[in-house]
């Protein structure tokens, strides 16, 4: 037996499903279709109307997977239809390419433009109509670039596929053409269609026992009677009367507000290319700007710089409409960021570019700053961030992606976020829990439900729209915003801008809590190391991106070269758009992370000329002595940071065989490598500690079964850890070379379908054992780390992040460090005793994993793991297949401070030219104020940035001393702008003073003093 209720229910849905929904359009008519299927990549509007059309049929197959089909649609509005011109009616064109039921993106799109090539509106599975400015007898005439874009994998079943590649997609048809006709919308139907909606929306979330349940389903119950099921049209009048003065039922004083943002979260590339980002950001912008025409209150916020600028260069019509709606502050930037970049894995100074070039772009283009940094989707959030969120003028944070987190609930959802150095940002964590709401009411309910400030604030954001390729907001999320502006037993709902809610949220919760440290997300941990290609590829750019500033300023100053920004600035774009957060984490299909190892190659190219020109320009024309570039901050073998000096002669070195094994020795540290190639003893002879534990080698290779639960590319599961096998038998052992100052032990291994050599130098200048790991990899599923116990007791250990370092627990004591099983780390991680401690340096891995284990007799010891490699076959089949070089470095130092010279140095390595010496652009004499960056002002005033931090984690004093004339420093922020000074704390010769706080970021505008 069923219950009253459940009937009544049951009564209401069958209504709109089989009266209502059929009654939208009064009536439609087919048109005659005909089309041109694109050979290869897109073509503009200009080329396309140019090619030969052939007439197509409704029900034909059509578009290969990632091709490209131009349809013709033409014909006549019947004049019979002017009998509907008492109803309230729209003329628009209906357009279904095969939709796959079900997904708003991830699938066949397009994009409508008018026969002189002006856009008009794009169409997606539930946004699929086009306004037609045409009334009876009137002539239709549009062109519908349509993309025939595969679904990958979107029913998240992880299933290998080959549709990720061009390459082996296929060429077959994957969509059948079901509809494109003009048809004439009933609004008044329309109208009572929404009005059900956002009603029945609300009663399902209500309690059964509440009397405006029972009022609201009382009144849908009449809306069925008093209609006429055979004229929905004629009576749809009748349904709104009865449901009327339900929906002007205000809403409760006490309810929960929600700051509703017009919003579509577009990957800047995923599951498609980057080239089809750009056409996706044109649809549904193009959506956008029409809502707005339609709705003067809407308002729609949109981040990435970079996707404006695809407008900019792509679709400048367009760019100029969004122009014109940014200028009235309705097309909202925000972000402030060149893309919605990772922000584990970009270097400090990237992250600093990411905000430089994207709110420089804003404010050229727009005359607007953001000031809310915007990432809902990033895979957690570097502890550094909150300094350089406010180091770029920013005020205000907002994410989602923590609610994906596997075992804690973030106890906030509104709070301050403190990061390294003490500087907090007002953050928001919307408690709806996704980025691309309808607006129902179910998602409204859950906002109110899940917050979590309760009785201190009452206000919360919601982002509605579709995403990635499915349109962004829609008309009925429109209607449901209206309808629920106060409503009785809804929250309140408000469309208005993020930095509308950021102020209404700040002035509501003066004193909110505080969170302090990184916000880790728990899930997606393999991004620290898939696709290892795309991340060397960042991270040899970053480098080399250092290089070209610093040796091309210099250059500049000593010579008169001319500064070459336009390369400087194309190449950190590429750089900056690959560290979008779904291609440096590696959770791309095949096409993108070829793509960007592409162009990685070529800003290597690039820069190493800017390098070179640079270098030759400073070594001058005449043959000299050699001499050696060093771009690191440290100095290394003998050359002093960030100058060239003449190569000094390396320490004594001693390499001799020992049982199958090799010793080396210089002056500082004795290596012992056994017979198969594991590291057995490294000792610091200056006190005789040795680091390496008795019977636990390090430079262990160990191989894990890696099939995480779900998402293959992104997630590391904890399970992993249960199935490992080390690699301890070697294929060879044999010392490679020896030469004055270097020795080399060469191991090779072999293992399943892979082999990896690795050479083990130690050199006679360093206290480290540098070892070059060379991977023929050819594992599916499986995991590669490279182990380094220690003998170090310690609580916890230091990774390096931006701009400083955090320390995270070795234990598991809680819930929270359980969960953080594989962390994310720059160029070194650090473990250490007082006085004592082993850095362990990198110069492309970032995923790792430090953890004690109890030492035979007592005690612990500490192992360092590097994730080296992974091999998922979602969403890239072919993920990770191939050779990889990796370098890493093991070595003694008492402190963090060695650690990071040890990590400049494995990343920056020495440039020999023939030349005479240079003397550097800029000095520091603390060791724990490190230069970051060198370059010239980004308005080619011919002034000098430089932006250094305090890299040990304590304050800190110190010069800096400039090598040319100054006539004026002032400390700026990122981008460039004067700000009252709180580091210089007095003048000093040529220089300036300066007083640190720990881990805090400095930007120095210095102007040259003419001298002529």
């Amino acid at each position: 037996m069923h219950d009253t209720t459940t009937l009544i229910r049951a009564r209401i849905r069958r209504f709109v499903s089989e009266r209502i929904t059929p009654a939208l359009y009064c009536t439609s008519a087919p048109l005659t279709i005909s089309a041109w299927e694109v050979p290869d990549e897109p073509v503009p509007f200009a080329d396309a109307v140019d090619q030969e059309f052939t007439p197509f049929a409704i029900g034909s197959p059509w578009g290969k997977p990632w091709g490209t089909t131009w349809f013709h649609v033409t014909g006549v509005v019947p004049e019979e239809w002017s009998r509907f011109a008492h109803l309230d009616t729209r003329t628009e064109l209906l357009v279904d390419l095969g939709f796959l039921s079900g997904q708003a993106g991830f699938q066949a799109e397009g994009l409508v433009y008018d026969p002189e090539g002006r856009i008009v509106k794009a169409v997606e599975p539930f946004n699929n109509y086009v306004p037609l400015q045409v009334g009876p007898g009137g002539v239709v005439d549009v062109y519908v670039e349509a993309a025939s874009n595969p679904d990958v994998g979107s029913d998240w079943t992880f299933k290998p596929t080959a549709v990720g590649d061009k390459a082996t997609a296929g060429t077959d048809p994957i969509y059948r053409l079901r509809r494109m006709d003009v048809a004439l919308l009933d609004n008044q139907v329309w109208q009572l269609d929404r009005d059900i909606w956002t009603l029945v929306g609300l009663m399902e979330e209500l309690g059964a026992d509440l009397p405006r349940t029972a009022e609201i389903m009382r009144a849908l119950e009449a809306v069925t009677d008093a209609m006429d099921p055979d004229d929905v049209s004629g009576s749809a009048h009748l349904g709104r009367g009865i449901l009327a003065p339900i929906l002007a039922l205000p809403a409760y004083a006490s309810a929960h507000r929600v700051v509703a943002v017009g919003h579509a979260h577009i990957d800047s590339a995923w599951l498609w290319p980057v080239r089809e980002t750009v056409r996706k950001c044109a649809r549904t912008f193009s959506n956008v700007l029409h809502l707005m025409d339609e709705d003067p209150n809407f308002i729609f916020a949109c981040s990435s710089a970079q996707q404006y600028a695809w407008m900019k260069e792509h679709y400048p019509q367009l760019f100029e409409r969004i122009r014109e709606r940014a200028i009235e502050g309705r097309f909202v930037p925000v972000g402030g960021m060149w893309v919605e970049s990772d922000t584990n894995m970009p270097g400090g100074e990237a992250l600093a570019r990411q905000l430089l070039a994207g709110k420089s772009f804003f404010m050229r283009e727009f005359d607007v700053e953001p000031l809310e940094v915007w990432l809902p989707d990033s895979f957690g959030y570097t502890a550094a961030f909150p300094q350089i969120v406010t180091a770029a003028g920013s005020k205000y944070f907002l994410t989602q992606k923590i609610s994906w987190n596997e075992t804690n609930t973030m106890p906030h959802h509104t709070f301050n976020w403190e990061g390294i150095d003490g500087t907090r940002v007002f953050t928001h964590f919307p408690p709806v829990d996704t980025y691309n709401s309808l607006l129902s009411g179910e998602e409204l309910a859950r906002a109110q439900r899940q917050y979590s400030e309760k009785g201190a604030s009452n206000v919360s954001l919601v982002p509605f729209g579709y995403g990635d390729g499915g349109g962004g907001p829609t008309r009925e999320m429109l209607a449901a915003a209206k309808r629920t502006e106060s409503l009785e037993g809804s929250p309140s709902v408000r469309i208005a801008s993020p930095r509308a809610f950021f102020e209404e949220a700040e002035a509501s919760y003066p004193h909110p809590p505080v969170w302090s440290g990184e916000l880790y997300l728990e899930f997606h941990r393999g991004t620290y190391t898939s696709q290892a290609k795309t991340k060397s590829g960042n991270r040899r750019s970053e480098h080399l991106l250092r290089e070209a500033e610093l040796w091309a300023t210099a250059a500049t100053l000593r010579t008169g070269a001319d500064y070459p920004h336009e390369r400087i600035e194309t190449a950190w774009q590429t750089v900056l758009l690959n560290q979008f957060h779904d291609i440096l984490p590696g959770s791309s299909i095949a096409w993108v992370h070829q793509v960007a190892e592409a162009s990685y190659a070529a800003v290597r190219g690039e820069l190493e000329d800017v390098i070179s020109q640079a270098l030759a320009a400073l070594a001058g024309p005449d043959a000299a002595e050699p001499v050696v570039f060093n771009a690191s901050p440290f100095a290394v073998s003998g050359v002093p940071a960030l100058s060239a000096a003449p190569r000094t002669e390396p320490g004594p070195l001693r390499a001799e065989a020992r049982d199958g094994g090799f010793v080396l020795e210089n002056e500082t540290v004795r290596v012992v490598i056994d017979a198969r190639g594991l590291l057995t003893s490294l000792v610091e002879l200056s006190t005789g500690r040795e680091a390496v534990p008795a019977g636990e080698p390090g430079n262990v290779l160990q191989l894990f079964r890696d099939t995480p639960t779900q998402w293959d590319a992104w997630d590391l599961d904890e399970h992993y850890q249960r199935s490992g096998v080390e690699l301890l038998e070697a294929d060879s052992v044999v010392l490679a070379s020896q030469e004055p100052g270097r020795a080399t032990v060469r191991v090779t291994r072999s293992f399943g379908s892979s082999t990896v050599s690795q050479d083990l130098t130690l050199l006679g200048d360093q206290a480290t054992l540098d070892i070059v790991t060379t991977v023929d990899w050819h594992e599916r599923q499986k995991l590669l780390k490279l182990a380094f116990p220690l003998d170090v007791h310690a609580d916890r250990a230091a990774s390096e992040i931006q701009f400083g370092h955090i320390y995270r627990p070795t234990h598991v004591n809680t819930s929270w460090d359980a969960a953080r099983f594989e962390t994310c780390a720059h160029r070194w991680v650090f473990v250490g005793e007082p006085g004592f401690g082993v850095a362990v340096a990198n110069d492309s891995t970032y995923g790792h994993d430090i953890g004690r284990r109890t030492r035979t007799g007592g005690g612990t010891t500490t192992t360092v793991r590097e994730s080296l490699l992974r091999a998922p076959t979602f969403p890239d089949p072919t993920a990770d297949q191939g050779v990889h070089v990796l370098r890493t470095s093991i070595g003694i130092t008492p402190d963090v401070i060695g650690a990071a010279e040890q990590g400049y140095r494995v990343n920056l390595p020495l440039r020999e030219v023939s030349g005479a010496a240079v003397e550097p652009v800029v000095t520091t004499t603390a060791a724990s104020i490190v230069i970051e960056a060198v370059k010239l002002a980004e308005d080619r005033s011919g002034d000098v940035i430089v932006r250094l931090y305090e890299a040990r984690g304590s304050q800190a004093t110190g010069t800096v001393q400039f090598g040319f004339p100054v006539e004026r420093i002032v400390e700026t922020d990122i981008l460039e702008r004067a700000v009252e000074p709180v580091a210089i704390t007095a003048a000093a010769d040529n220089g300036v003073q300066l007083g640190l706080r720990a881990f805090q970021i400095v930007t120095l505008r210095v102007s040259r003093r003419d001298e002529g």
